[in-house]
């Protein structure tokens, strides 16, 4: 995959967002952490010790259980809609008009739901893979093989 000079690559998953800029060129990409976001997002075990609610039928005299709310889920969508916030207050800026996304398909589905349309035309390319974990030199020879 060719990377363009200036080209912005989005690298995310449910609890890390790595904005990174391409200050190399096509033939030779020179990736370069712009912005690293973080959230701390413990299990939902952990988030919410409530036991599930229960609704009464208003026909009998049976009782229903309502299913657990799943915190953990609750904020990683809430986090990638605070990064897809943040890149759209970075394109009206100018800082960008090419953008990579690379998510695992999960967050890569949460990411499109939030992405404005001013934000969507500028992607040139999604890639389904989380490489969150890996250091921006591994992350850049994964985007060149692609």
């Amino acid at each position: 995959m060719k990377i363009a000079n200036e080209a912005w690559i989005l690298v995310a998953d449910g609890r890390k967002a790595i904005i990174i800029k391409n200050i190399g060129d096509e033939l030779y990409p020179n990736l370069k952490v712009e912005t690293v976001l973080e959230d701390e997002n413990p299990p939902t075990r952990a988030q919410g010790a409530d036991r599930p609610g229960r609704v009464h039928d208003s026909a009998t005299e049976r009782r229903s259980a309502v299913g657990n709310t799943d915190w953990h889920d609750a904020e990683e969508a809430r986090f990638l809609g605070t990064v897809v916030a943040r890149l759209e207050k970075l394109q009206r800026k100018g800082s960008f008009d090419q953008l990579l996304v690379v998510a695992p398909p999960r967050a890569l589905a949460q990411l499109r739901t939030a992405m404005p349309d001013a934000v969507r035309r500028v992607i040139v390319a999604e890639i389904d893979k989380d490489l969150t974990k890996h250091p921006v030199g591994e992350i850049e020879k994964a985007l060149v093989a692609h």
